[in-house]
């Protein structure tokens, strides 16, 4: 079943993560796409993007939507036509979208050892607990960046820097949720992040 995992994380929220294992044309089939987003999708050069595109109108057709009760404000942020709150996501063979009452940030990656690379441009504090010779530091790496990622769709804000305004705490090893902070401007803004990971992959979901 191309819908992987469900996850209803309170009354309010649920998540949907979907596994991308059809082709572009089947996607295309089997979902109804209003004529910008049509020519969105048609004009991509990368059949991998189009399917992850695809993938997430499907999500949208579980839920009970069509891509045209999805749209975006200037901030690029997504919204449903009936005021739910909604944040999507996919790489490479993942998709996801969660929905809620409340306000929501999620976001999959997969897990590779080139995002140390880019390390120094996401982690500050952080560096105080991972450490980079430890066999779990890609895994945990990448958690911090998919939470960050989830809190910079969230917050929606333009200027919020992964590095000087957010922050994890550590992650326990045998749980699959942490804190984490936005500190911007004058205020400090406390959420709770879950992650869980699956096939090479790391989700992170914020729920405010």
């Amino acid at each position: 079943m191309p819908l992987y995992k469900t996850i209803i994380p309170n009354s309010q929220t649920t998540v949907k993560i979907w596994k991308i294992t059809e082709s572009f044309d089947e996607l295309f089939a089997m979902v109804k796409l209003k004529t910008a987003c049509l020519e969105r999708v048609l004009n991509m050069k990368s059949e991998q993007h189009q399917r992850g595109f695809l993938s997430v109108r499907c999500l949208l057709e579980s839920f009970g939507y069509e891509d045209a009760d999805l749209f975006y404000d200037a901030n690029g942020k997504p919204h449903l036509s009936d005021g739910k709150q909604i944040s999507i996501t996919h790489s490479f063979g993942f998709s996801a979208v969660i929905i809620s009452d409340l306000i929501v940030g999620i976001d999959i990656e997969k897990q590779r050892a080139k995002i140390s690379v880019i390390a120094h441009k996401f982690i500050d504090y952080e560096y105080h607990y991972l450490n980079e010779n430890a066999p779990d530091f890609i895994k945990k790496l990448t958690i911090v960046w998919c939470v960050k990622e989830s809190l910079y769709k969230l917050f929606a804000t333009p200027g919020l820097s992964f590095k000087q305004h957010c922050l994890v705490i550590p992650m326990s090893d045998n749980t699959h949720e942490t804190i984490a902070w936005i500190d911007y401007e004058t205020k400090k803004y406390r959420y709770r992040a879950h992650f869980l990971e699956f096939e090479g992959f790391t989700c992170a979901y914020v729920i405010n």
